[in-house]
């Protein structure tokens, strides 16, 4: 049978296309007997140990290793940037319970997403889906990306600069394997965060281990005066929480992937408080061991806080401190896809987006379009966008819409008392959280007026969007057939089929 005759052969049936002969494309049968021999569906494969791994894996960038500094320079004193590293991680802890709470009473995958759409509706969740879609995911993974490009390059060109072209090439290369990475196999990418995380764990013992020597030999001169408050302004205090809150994020990954978890009653929570334990351990011990080491100025002068660091406390070791930023960068961008494309799985199959987005490769179990579907977008941001801009513009919605999900949490426990809740956080937790979210939106709007009306303008583009693509759906036929005959092509090109329900 050739392939256009096979391809005549998807039917079209309770909107799902369903693949009856794949013989054209596959003259011995194999992918045939596969389809028919066993279940195609995301499995459960993220364990204790995985769903640690993803959430350390996407907190823990390039931040930590390299600027630091942006609290230090807001809250005026050491002092007071060490109490507001803790308290950052004290808060951002106490969104992860509610979002544990939240991920074992609604058991889908999918995120903010879902728990928008749980709590208020369709309209509300497409316009987040739309904004993550059109600009905050594919700026996010550039700018991570191109951190890991830089990075990665960097031993290869000290002591000179590296040429930007080079940087967007390697940039566009760690893109394509990690969307390759996560197409290929959902039991390896797991295994290669828990390596990617473990190596970033290494590289901050190495900055732990090091600066606590010194301070336990007595090298404390840098901590006298760590609470003077003559520097300290009070309008710098939440620029400074602001910069923390955001230096934790990726906490609420794990809850993209629910549906994967193995007994997520009680992976997800234990996973959760043990992730942002070791995190919050690991920031302010990290920020001790500079400050033992380095004084504030030399902190707040430094390109590269770690490699400074490296060079005065390790010598030729800091030539190293490059790759490990690298492997930091490369567990965050792998992490965090790994987990937004469940967010666009789930996304397709509330019919917010085309239905080949919540298929699953008939071989691998991945969810193969809904992985790729950033990748063109990312990857034209990075050569022709500019990323900084956008990201600016987009940042504060970050919190706008963590706030609405917890809220949310808030609204479900009176709308839905009885709605099944195996783990069950006290109110005042989601009430001290969602007030912290607001606050910080409404630090965006004071601070930065014009970008942040400029993202909200973006985001209000999800509206009309959402009326002429999803809820006034009739198409002209000429258009609905030509769409149709795409997406059974595509389908057939990467090998997917809808999931077993």
């Amino acid at each position: 049978m050739s392939n256009g005759a096979s391809l005549e052969k998807i039917l079209l049936c309770h909107d799902y296309f369903v693949p009856v002969s794949f013989k054209g494309m596959d003259p011995s049968g194999k992918l045939q007997d596969e389809l028919h021999g066993s279940k195609v569906e995301l499995g459960k494969k993220v364990t204790l140990l995985r769903g640690i791994s993803i959430i350390i894996g996407t907190i823990i960038g390039a931040g930590i290793f390299i600027s630091p500094k942006g609290i230090l320079r807001s809250s005026g004193s050491v002092g007071m940037s060490l109490i507001v590293w803790i308290a950052c991680g004290v808060l951002s802890l106490l969104g992860a319970l509610s979002y544990a709470e939240l991920g074992t009473s609604i058991t889908k995958s999918g995120g903010h997403y879902t728990y928008i759409m749980e709590a208020f509706g369709p309209k509300m969740a497409f316009i987040r889906l739309w904004s993550d879609l059109i600009a905050i995911r594919p700026a996010a993974m550039a700018v991570i990306s191109l951190a890991f490009g830089q990075y990665i390059l960097e031993p290869l060109f000290m002591p000179c600069g590296i040429p930007p072209m080079a940087v967007k090439l390697a940039t566009a290369t760690g893109i394509t394997s990690v969307m390759y990475l996560n197409s290929m196999s959902v039991t390896w990418t797991a295994r290669i965060q828990n390596i990617l995380t473990l190596s970033k764990l290494l590289a901050i013992a190495i900055i732990i281990v090091p600066g606590m020597y010194q301070l336990f030999k007595g090298e404390t001169q840098n901590f006298e005066d760590a609470f003077d408050l003559s520097k300290v302004q009070l309008s710098g205090i939440p620029l400074a929480f602001y910069s923390g809150m955001y230096a934790y994020a990726g906490w609420f990954y794990l809850n993209f992937v629910t549906e994967e978890v193995e007994h997520p009653e009680r992976t997800m929570p234990l996973a959760i408080c043990i992730s942002m334990a070791i995190v919050t351990s690991c920031y302010v011990l990290a920020n001790v061991s500079y400050y033992t080491v380095m004084t504030a100025e030399e902190l707040l002068s430094s390109e590269a806080v770690a490699v400074t660091f490296a060079e005065k406390l390790l010598g030729n070791f800091s030539r190293v401190v490059p790759l490990f930023v690298a492997m930091s960068c490369f567990g965050s961008m792998n992490g965090s896809l790994f987990a937004l494309s469940r967010m666009f799985f789930v996304a397709s199959r509330e019919g917010h987006l085309p239905e080949v987005f919540s298929m699953i490769h008939i071989r691998r179990h991945t969810p193969l379009a809904a992985v790729l579907i950033l990748y063109p977008m990312t990857i034209l941001l990075l050569f022709v966008g500019d990323i900084y801009s956008l990201l600016n513009f987009m940042s504060f919605l970050r919190w706008l819409f963590i706030g609405v999900v917890v809220l949310g949490l808030i609204y479900l426990r009176f709308k839905k008392p009885d709605l099944p809740r195996p783990f069950k956080v006290p109110l005042f937790i989601p009430v001290i959280f969602c007030l912290t979210c607001f606050f910080m939106v409404f630090l965006s709007l004071y601070s930065d007026p014009v970008n942040t009306g400029i993202g909200f303008a973006i985001c209000l583009t999800g509206l009309p969007a959402y009326y002429i693509f999803i809820y006034f759906s009739h198409r002209p036929k000429w258009l609905q057939k030509s769409l149709d005959s795409f997406y059974r092509s595509l389908q057939i090109v990467l090998e997917v089929v809808p999931a077993d329900q």
